[in-house]
């Protein structure tokens, strides 16, 4: 008997001893019918890019802050060697498929030539005033075929009406502008930061507002529809996507791609809800550095490509999208660090995912829904194609009997979506000469499951069980790589030579036990402890390993969603050459720290030489039981 007769008889079932309890094939039948929510065509487009790259690029480089007040001279953007196609070069060696723009962040300062504001790039001295960075970008992506997406933030610190009516219609004047200007857009991106200070046209005042009631959300989103249909809107309910519920790159585990129709609600954002009335699939952003944007003293602390290849697991490998943030430095290109690692992760994802090792296996089902959906569809490669059963049978097992000596460590399922999330659990097993064990036991695949195993295995078989389903399932891939590991990229100090290197310094005292992770140089380690009370301030004390000419401290808040601390509210920095007499360095308030939790670089009056730094915490920027600091380091005087 031929392989590929052998194939045809497995899938027509009329190899019934093939496998336990198979049973023939069920004549040709149409379609199983959607279950649930199902996405839109816009959506199942948007879940096959994956991973795209998010752009932090605007005045905020060039003053060293992650959320600017909205005052900041338009005179201070002006990056030396702007480069839009280098940027795209960088995304597309990280193998990402897009790549979304702040036209606007939260200081209202406009990356294009708009009439509708002087906070633009029109009165800075970029290109004379003549440039468009939006446009400029927009040019390189249809360049590089490479998908082009806007960021508008709704919050405008800059503009007088913010929070009043007119206001409003601004934005819908700038939407409109950039939904007509730049070509085909495959995503808009509304940022859920909204009201607080600003600089507000003058006012200096602190504005509130009902987000979803000032906005009038579904009227945007229904304006954005209107002139790109096939972009799609990120975040407020009524939009095609929404927040995985965290800035650190890790999707629920599992995460269903459905919610409630209702406001979006934090908790339930991670993971989803089974069998919620929306389509609302969740987008995993993360940056590659601790901040959105660039800072010089965050070059040591870019993510290494094993880092990315993780999130990539816990992101795609869970169904969401992953929008990945490389931030351009004052020169206005990818700093060679994140070029360096996005090439080398890009690689390794290019590799891991270029064969599919289930390619030629024959494939067989315990049930066969009829012709058209044979289990063979699940080996095809097409998104459009897959196996099913007949209605009734709802825990079925697809198993693929393998080439000898096929090896591999990663396994990827996907179902066919536009008949909804049918899988609620799953199985999947490997038999080798000790029978069959379970690789993994999960729920939800939905758009895709990556399950990466600890060491590469070579089963003569594998199967996928379904443990608990509705409905009948609609696989569309069961699929088997061999990984690939990226070349490692040795870290950087900095690109700044006034940033001092952490590396050899260490902690002299500390009100809590764990201060040694504010140097460890990882934005992801906490140093959590009990909240400080009055008279009895939180206090770490730092050798700095030698004497050095101290201008100033950083100090990271943790960038984690944490419900039970809070970064520190203000400091006190104190320096001493000996560790036992101190001079004042500064103290005073963190701007903002509490909701923007970005790095807080305090500069003292004058640069002193020190050997050791103390830095004392009273009081929390927001009440909690703990205080939660990521990092702190240090800088010298510019050269």
């Amino acid at each position: 008997m031929t392989d590929l007769s052998r194939r045809n008889l497995i899938i027509t079932g009329l190899t019934a001893g093939a496998l336990p309890g198979a049973v023939l094939a069920a004549p040709s039948v149409g379609a199983p019918k959607a279950f649930g929510a199902v996405p839109s065509a816009r959506q199942w487009r948007w879940h096959d890019r994956e991973q795209y790259a998010f752009v932090h690029f605007s005045i905020n480089t060039f003053t060293d802050k992650e959320w600017g007040f909205g005052d900041e001279d338009p005179k201070l953007f002006d990056p030396s060697d702007f480069d839009a196609d280098q940027i795209v070069a960088a995304a597309k060696a990280g193998g990402l498929r897009g790549l979304i723009l702040t036209a606007k962040h939260h200081d209202g300062f406009c990356l294009w030539p708009t009439t509708l504001t002087e906070h633009c790039i029109r009165n800075s001295p970029y290109k004379g005033g003549k440039g468009d960075i939006v446009g400029e970008m927009a040019a390189a992506c249809r360049r590089a075929k490479l998908p082009f997406g806007l960021y508008l933030s709704p919050w405008d610190r800059n503009h007088a009406e913010y929070g009043r009516p007119a206001y409003i219609d601004y934005y819908r004047a700038q939407l409109t502008e950039l939904c007509t200007r730049y070509g085909e857009l495959f995503e808009l991106w509304f940022d859920g930061a909204n009201g607080g200070d600003g600089y507000y046209g003058g006012a200096g005042e602190a504005r509130k507002i009902d987000a979803p009631r000032y906005y009038n959300w579904p009227s945007i989103v229904a304006l954005v529809h209107k002139l790109q249909p096939n972009a799609c809107t990120f975040d407020p309910l009524g939009a095609d996507i929404r927040w995985v519920g965290n800035e650190d790159g890790i999707a629920g585990n599992p995460c269903w791609p459905t919610m409630p129709n209702r406001l979006y609600d934090q908790k339930d954002g991670n993971s989803g809800v089974r069998g919620g009335e929306l389509w609302w699939p969740a987008e995993t952003d993360v940056s590659i550095r601790p901040g959105w944007f660039f800072h010089a003293d965050e070059d040591s602390k870019v993510k290494s490509p094993e880092r990315l290849i993780r999130l990539h697991d816990e992101s795609v490998g869970r169904g969401t999208n992953l929008n990945l943030n490389i931030p351009p430095d004052r020169r206005g290109r990818i700093p060679d660090q994140d070029v360096k690692i996005l090439k080398s992760y890009g690689d390794a994802i290019r590799a891991t995912f270029a064969r599919d090792l289930a390619k030629g296996t024959v494939a067989s089902a315990s049930h066969n829904r009829g012709r058209g959906f044979e289990p063979a569809r699940v080996l095809d490669g097409d998104r459009e194609t897959y196996w099913s059963t007949p209605d009734g049978v709802t825990n079925p097992v697809l198993t693929l009997d393998l080439k000898p000596g096929t090896m591999f460590d990663v396994i990827r399922l996907r179902e066919y979506l536009p008949l909804g999330a049918r899988v609620t659990r799953f199985a999947v097993d490997a038999e080798g000469d000790g029978g069959w064990r379970t690789l993994a036991e999960q729920e939800c695949i939905s758009a895709q499951r990556i399950i990466r195993l600890p060491a590469p295995i070579a089963p003569r078989r594998v199967r996928l069980r379904i443990l608990d389903a509705p409905v009948c399932p609609a696989i569309s891939e069961v699929s088997l790589f061999r990984s690939v590991a990226p070349v490692p990229v040795p870290a950087i100090v900095s690109s700044d030579p006034t940033i001092l290197d952490t590396r050899q310094w260490r902690i002299v005292d500390a009100s809590a036990p764990g201060a040694e992770k504010l140097l460890d140089n990882e934005a992801a380690t906490i140093w959590a402890l009990p909240a400080p009370v009055s008279g009895k301030p939180a206090h770490v004390t730092i050798d700095l390993g030698a004497e050095v000419h101290l201008a100033g401290f950083s100090l990271t808040p943790s960038r984690h969603v944490m419900s039970d601390a809070r970064p520190p509210k203000g400091y006190t920095a104190e320096l001493s050459r000996d560790g036992t007499n101190w001079e004042p360095g500064a103290s005073g308030e963190f701007s903002n720290i509490a909701y923007a939790l970005s790095t807080q670089r305090v500069a003292f009056p004058a640069p002193q030489i020190a050997r050791y730094l103390r830095l004392r915490f009273a009081e929390l920027a927001l009440p909690a039981p703990r205080l939660a600091i990521a990092g702190v380091g240090g800088f010298t005087a510019a050269r």
